[in-house]
């Protein structure tokens, strides 16, 4: 699978990348059909928002996969979107089985 991660108008994270990078492949080895997964990273400045912003799009057989998170902390925000992007992937399998 291969990874891009862009950070929005922010300085970059070695350590972000690699967590990143470690959480898309354990969903890579539970899905091996990912082709790969464009991650952004942005602040939004808002009060009304916590705004740690992540958004994921993953590269598959079919439709891409889309999933973002605002939080008060990028980890969080990995998380979330990670977990949104799974249960998106457990749908699109089960349409496989059925096929």
């Amino acid at each position: 699978m291969t990874i891009n991660i862009q950070y929005v108008q922010m300085a970059t994270s070695e350590a972000m990348n690699e967590y990143v990078t470690e959480k898309l492949n354990k969903l890579g080895k539970k899905y091996d059909w990912i082709i790969g997964a464009q991650v952004q990273f942005a602040v939004e400045h808002n009060d009304k928002t916590k705004g740690k912003i992540c958004k994921m799009e993953l590269s598959l057989p079919g439709p891409r996969i889309f999933a973002s998170s605002n939080e008060a902390n990028y980890e969080d925000a990995v998380k979330n979107t990670i977990s949104d992007l799974g249960k998106q992937l457990k749908k699109r399998k089960e349409i496989y089985k059925t096929h």
